[in-house]
């Protein structure tokens, strides 16, 4: 996995960690919701780059 992929999936989990968090505190709950969506998001980008770095191998 690229270093600027990386960053880029940890700055987009941060960002939905930061509107879920936003959400819970104002009770805008799409907010909320819009927040996990992005982290969810982010992790299925890593993985799939793991399994491209693993079949590189």
């Amino acid at each position: 996995m690229g270093t600027d992929d990386k960053l880029r999936n940890a700055a987009e989990k941060a960002k939905g960690k930061v509107k879920e968090a936003t959400g819970r505190v104002t009770g805008d709950r799409p907010l909320v919701a819009k927040g996990r969506g992005e982290q969810v998001k982010s992790d299925v980008k890593q993985a799939a780059e793991k399994l491209k770095d693993a079949g590189k191998d």
